[in-house]
């Protein structure tokens, strides 16, 4: 199996047949996944071929049932997505993440003091802040998502049509990931977009369609909930840094005038197993910024994460960087004022960043196309700069 889709062509045939299992039990057989799962990545970013852009918006629905009449409701890239613009939805708890900045000796200072241990960065010193999406910046993570979404799905029976298993396909996530940020947002707009399901492997949830309110929000909740489940164990096996992601990261760390931050649009849950598990705990302990989706009570495209963001590094807009790889996450950064630069990746390859505003778009990775804490923070620079 291939997803032919994308520029990079992944082999996902094995791990396909891991993620059925997923869905019908709590936890793997850690030999057999490990023999399967690691080896159907083990050559995933290696090859690459031409891919042609991708549509921000489509204008009719294509439901596809495997043969036999049975199989799966498969939602495709042709599905009804507005054109006047992005949905925002999310309504998550506030809860902002502790942002702190450890010295080189490891001395911890929270991120709103004004000056830091022996060997630490004062505050004061800080000129410019660099700022990281996760999902398809420090790693690629699109296709594991849509993987665990239907793993989500089949473990709940969740269907559109009697009979006809709901499966969200790579071109129909394609956009939607373009679309609306956040999992739970997701959901809710497509279903909104669609019709609610039926749940047929719980009768939590009623014996048809679900229709009221309070048990729609439970639904959402419960499949994002597993899906997340299913996703920090896939990341688990497979989930590998960009290139040149981190040592991007090292040097603005390394820097006394540059406040180091990652803002996500993910699940606190998924977010951490990604960030652990990539970015790893000593660097995460050196961030002066970290916050996920449940921190905030809109997603991407709302600048709200950036703005929170800035108000935390306590700089002007036009000195923090953003870094980051979709039309949503651009619109958001330019929504905060600040200047964005995009890596892209798997359907974000080819689009018109520049025209949306982007100050420097990437062929692929920061790595490819040469891209440095120096050139962006040159040292005698009184402004970001982006002629790389």
């Amino acid at each position: 199996t291939f997803c032919e889709h994308r520029r990079h062509f992944y082999p996902f045939s094995r791990l396909y047949e891991e993620i059925e299992k997923m869905s019908s039990c709590t936890s793997f057989n850690a030999q057999q996944r490990n023999a399967s799962v690691v080896h159907a990545f083990a050559s995933s970013s290696s090859s690459k071929a031409a891919h042609r852009k991708r549509p921000m918006s489509t204008h009719h629905h294509h439901h596809q049932k495997s043969a036999g009449g049975g199989g799966a409701h498969r939602i495709d890239g042709d599905a009804i997505f507005p054109s006047a613009g992005l949905v925002q939805r999310g309504t998550n708890r506030c809860l902002m993440s502790r942002a702190r900045r450890t010295s080189r000796n490891t001395n911890v200072v929270e991120a709103k003091a004004g000056t830091a241990n022996d060997g630490g960065k004062e505050r004061h010193q800080q000129k410019f802040a660099l700022l990281f999406d996760c999902d398809g910046v420090l790693v690629e993570t699109e296709e594991l998502h849509r993987l665990a979404y239907n793993a989500s799905f089949a473990h709940f029976g969740v269907q559109l049509e009697p009979g006809v298993q709901m499966e969200w396909t790579p071109s129909y996530y394609d956009v939607l990931a373009n679309t609306v940020g956040g999992g739970k947002p997701k959901m809710r707009w497509h279903f909104k977009e669609n019709t609610w399901p039926t749940v047929t492997k719980s009768d939590k949830y009623g014996t048809g369609m679900v229709t009221d309110e309070g048990i729609q929000d439970q639904l959402i909740d419960d499949l994002q909930d597993k899906k997340t489940e299913f996703y920090k164990k896939i990341v688990e096996e497979v989930a590998t840094a960009r290139g040149g992601i981190l040592e991007l990261m090292d040097e603005a760390i390394a820097r006394p005038d540059v406040a180091v931050g990652i803002c996500s649009a993910a699940t606190k849950a998924g977010f951490e197993k990604v960030v652990n598990s990539v970015v790893g705990k000593a660097r995460l302990d050196k961030l002066d910024v970290l916050m996920a989706g449940d921190d905030v009570t809109k997603k991407k495209p709302d600048p709200l994460i950036y703005n929170l963001a800035r108000e935390k590094v306590d700089l002007p807009a036009d000195m923090c960087v953003v870094i980051e790889d979709s039309i949503v996450g651009l619109r958001a950064a330019e929504g905060a004022g600040m200047p964005c630069i995009i890596t892209p990746c798997g359907s974000t390859l080819g689009q018109d960043f520049e025209s949306e505003g982007a100050k420097f778009v990437c062929d692929t990775t920061v790595e490819d196309s040469g891209v440095t804490l120096s050139k962006i923070f040159p040292g005698d620079c009184e402004k970001p700069c982006f002629d790389f």
